[in-house]
Order: structure tokens, then C-alpha cells, then sequence
């Protein structure tokens, strides 16, 4: 009505709201950034702005809690600009971001760097890891108070080649992390094993690309998970299991759950879609940690998928440049590649071929991730009061994703040419069009980190009488 002054800043039309219980059509009014209300269209406040959504299905936006942006210290293969960038074009809203650049993220100070970096150049939400070994132990509650979303923990070597805390350290940094109710995430893969069957390896002249797979059997994650989750039922520290690759790993997770243990997992699209079938097409491309496993991995990571023994998605977001990813030796092809801005329409292809349903997918890719880390209902939702974190999509769309026009600066990835369906239109971050009809709309500098709002549950620590701390204050 004329004269009317908009209470809402927008109010989408005319597409369905997809949540983990149900899809329905539906308007969406926001309001300084969050859902004011959802409702049939003539309930809607007056609004400063309408967006016609017919025809398009209303995500929350995703949450991918394992990146890697490589900035400061690598930015010929990422930065905060371009991965960010990359995420929104991929729905995604929410990015934690991983500390293995230079300098490692181990003290206050140099998290306090990394954070001005990325409130600088950063398009959407993020969270940033601290690592957990030894150079931080001593720094475990200062970077806790210095906004951290979790903690990192690297079991088994990878790219930056992070040294990985022998089972000792663990436990006491384990102890430490623990009163704080922070997630430790976890690389889990025992080292040990790796380095041993790499190096034999190597001395046998195998330099092929399913060497790499070799080198790091099933065995090495599934000792690492029943170790890891051994140590966090001893100290009651709360774990998160990376990129889990294998159908072996399932039982030592699963376990850990019925035993009470606060563990959670995710799983990544390259370990349901492709498998060492793969290595002779793609070389050293699909090298990755833990890496691409065989076929018959698949269908019990869908299911645990399907049952909640695997939590979440993530993308484990590793861009290099081509040149370091197609070296003739496999050992020198630097491990992982792109997918923050994939995991979506690869997700969906998935939903539109019936492996998965929709609903389920918004548990996996958006609430899950939010509720392990504390941020759920303001991030991971659409209701009103959460952040009008949105990715709006047309879900009938088939494409191919195309190499050439992804927006990471690392341009080769195993998904170039695959077929999909989904395609992203809109992508809203705390109300604002970061992506817009398939084009950058965002300002650099409009993500914020996401530390501020987490609120994880009281911790739990146990044995707190039997820590490293406590025995060592003891006097005879």
C-alpha cells in the first residue's frame, strides 16, 4: 500500500523452503540480516526489496567445516578472496578454515593475523582452526579466548607436513582441549604406518598413482579413530573425524557413539563418487589424504550417510596449482584439489538420482555441521531469528562444471566435465546477496567470524585428577 514504510529489507517469493523435515512453498521477509518470518506471501511485511524465487528451491546455506584457503603463506594456491568467492558460488555461507599455512596457526598472535586477514578479504562467514600439538600446547586456552572455532589435530602427515604429537601428547593435549568444550577435528591416520609403508615404497621403485593408496590402507585410519576415541572418552574431549574414506572406519566410529563418546564425522563427494577406478584417468590430480579408496568403500559411506553414523559433508577444500598437481612421480604431485563450490551440485546430482534425500542433505551439508560446532539455530537454519544464510537453486538445471570457470585459483580438479544437476542462482549471506543471477554482488570484507556466536555445551571433562596438570602439581 503507498505510504507503507518497509519493515523488511527483503522478502523472497514464489520458492520452496527446503529444512531437514520438510520442503514446502513459502515467502521468507529478512530483517537486519535474519528471517523476520516465513509465511504464505500475503502475510509478508512490506518490503524494501522483493526477489521472485519461482521455480527455486530455498537452502540453508552450507556449512563446510574443512578448508583450506592456504593464506598467509600460500596464495599462489588460494586466498581468503578467491576461496571465499569460490565458496558462494558453491552455496556455501560458513567455511572453517584449517591451520596448516605459514606461519602455522599455534599461538594468539598469529591467529589474531590470520584473523585480520580474513575479516579483510573474506565474502562469507568463517570459522578458523588453531593446531593442536606441541608448539600449542602451551597456547591451548589463549587461542581458545582468541576465537577459535576448534581444534586441529594432525595424526598422519599431509601438505605443510605438520608434525603429529606421538600418543602421550595427544592424551595431555586432549586434557587441555577438553575444559574448554571446544571440537578437536582430527586427521586421522596413524603416521607411524604411513611413513613406513611410503618409504619401502619408494625403495621398491613404485612411483605409480595407486602407490599412494598403498601407502595408506584402511588400517591406518581405523587404528587412528579407536586411539583418538579412546582418548577422548578417558579425557571427555569432544572429536571430530576428518574425511573418513573408508567402509573400515565406520565400526570404530559407530562404536565410539553407542559407547557415549561426543564424536562426530564427515565424509567428502570424492569419497562417494569416485574410486581407485579412477587413479589411471586422473594421475596425480586425485591424489589426496587419506586418499580416493576402492568401490566398494561407497555404498556403506551413503548408507552411514543415511543412518547418522557420518554426520556431515565437507569438502576438504586442498587447491594447488596444475603444475604441482601432474608431476610424472606421484609422491611429488602435492595432495588434494578443489571442491567448496562443487560439493553442492555434486550433492544434489546425488538427491535428483534418489541416493540421498533432499531433506537429508540439508541435515548433512548445513544443521549437522552447525549443531556439532554450537552455532545452531542461528547459523544451519531457516526460521525465524536464524541468519538469512541462504542458497537459492534451480534443482532441475543440468550443467557440466568446467574446470576453466571454477573460482578458486586452482583451476584442475577430478571434476572437470562431470555431469550435474543443481545449479546455484542466489546466495545470501546474513541477508545480503553475496551471489546474485550467477554473478559476484558481494563486498570483500562482509564475512565475519563465526566464533563469536558459537556456544558449545558445558564441557565434561573427566579424569580431571589424573591429567598431566594435576599429577605433575602433586608434591611428596
Amino acid at each position: 500500500m503507498a505510504g507503507i514504510e518497509p519493515i523488511a529489507d527483503l522478502v523472497i517469493h514464489g520458492g520452496e523452503v527446503v529444512t531437514s523435515a520438510a520442503r514446502f512453498p513459502a515467502s521468507i521477509a529478512i530483517r537486519n540480516g535474519k528471517i523476520a518470518a516465513i509465511g504464505a506471501p500475503e502475510t509478508m511485511p512490506p518490503a524494501a526489496e522483493t526477489l521472485d524465487a519461482t521455480g527455486l528451491a530455498i537452502l540453508p546455506g552450507g556449512i563446510d567445516v574443512h578448508v583450506h584457503f592456504r593464506d598467509p603463506g600460500y596464495t599462489h594456491k588460494e586466498d581468503w578472496a578467491s576461496g571465499t568467492t569460490a565458496a558462494a558460488f558453491g552455496g556455501v555461507t560458513t567455511v572453517f578454515d584449517m591451520p596448516n599455512t605459514i606461519p602455522t596457526v599455534a599461538t594468539p598472535e598469529i591467529l589474531a593475523a590470520k584473523h585480520a586477514i580474513a575479516a579483510e578479504k573474506a565474502y562469507v562467514d568463517y570459522g578458523l582452526y588453531a593446531v593442536l600439538g606441541e608448539e600449542s600446547l602451551a597456547h591451548v586456552e589463549a587461542l581458545a579466548e582468541g576465537g577459535v572455532i576448534g581444534f586441529k589435530l594432525y595424526m598422519g602427515n599431509t601438505f605443510g607436513r605438520i608434525p603429529s604429537p606421538d600418543t602421550g601428547a595427544m592424551l595431555e593435549l586432549f586434557e587441555r582441549v577438553a575444559p574448554t568444550g571446544l571440537r578437536v577435528s582430527l586427521h586421522a591416520e596413524t603416521n607411524s604406518i604411513m611413513e613406513r609403508r611410503e618409504r619401502r615404497l619408494r625403495e621398491a621403485g613404485r612411483n605409480d598413482p595407486l602407490a599412494h593408496v598403498e601407502s595408506r590402507p584402511a588400517v591406518v585410519a581405523v587404528e587412528a579413530v579407536e586411539r583418538a576415541a579412546t582418548l577422548a572418552e578417558w579425557t571427555g574431549a569432544r572429536i571430530h573425524i576428518l574425511h573418513i574414506s573408508s567402509k573400515e572406519e565406520l565400526r570404530p566410529l559407530a562404536e565410539a557413539k553407542a559407547r557415549g563418546v561426543d564424536i562426530t564425522g564427515e565424509t567428502g563427494p570424492h569419497y562417494l563418487m569416485l574410486s581407485t577406478d579412477d587413479y589411471e584417468r586422473f594421475k596425480g590430480v586425485i591424489r589426496v589424504n587419506p586418499p580416493v579408496r576402492e568401490a566398494n568403500c561407497q555404498e556403506p559411506l551413503w548408507q552411514a550417510l543415511k543412518d547418522g553414523t557420518i554426520d556431515m559433508i565437507a569438502t576438504d577444500h586442498a587447491p594447488h596449482t596444475p603444475e604441482e598437481k601432474t608431476r610424472p612421480v606421484i609422491w611429488n604431485c602435492d595432495c588434494g584439489f578443489p571442491g567448496v563450490e562443487m560439493q553442492m551440485p555434486l550433492m544434489l546430482t546425488a538427491v535428483a538420482e534418489g541416493r540421498l534425500d533432499l531433506c537429508d542433505y540439508v541435515r548433512l551439508s548445513s544443521e549437522a555441521p552447525a549443531k556439532s560446532f554450537g552455532l545452531y539455530p542461528q547459523k544451519g537454519a531457516i526460521i525465524p531469528g536464524a541468519d538469512a544464510d541462504l542458497a537459492i537453486f534451480d534443482l532441475g538445471q543440468k550443467w557440466a562444471i568446467d574446470d576453466a570457470e571454477i573460482h578458486s585459483l586452482s583451476r584442475i580438479s577430478p571434476w572437470d566435465g562431470r555431469k550435474v544437476q543443481g545449479r546455484l542462482k542466489h546466495t545470501l549471506v546474513r541477508g545480503a546477496f553475496v551471489v546474485r543471477d550467477e554473478t559476484l554482488v558481494g563486498s570483500r570484507g562482509h564475512g565475519r567470524s563465526v566464533h563469536a556466536i558459537q556456544h558449545m555445551p558445558t564441557p565434561e571433562p573427566r579424569n580431571a585428577d589424573k591429567t598431566m596438570a594435576a599429577v605433575t602439581a602433586k608434591r611428596s
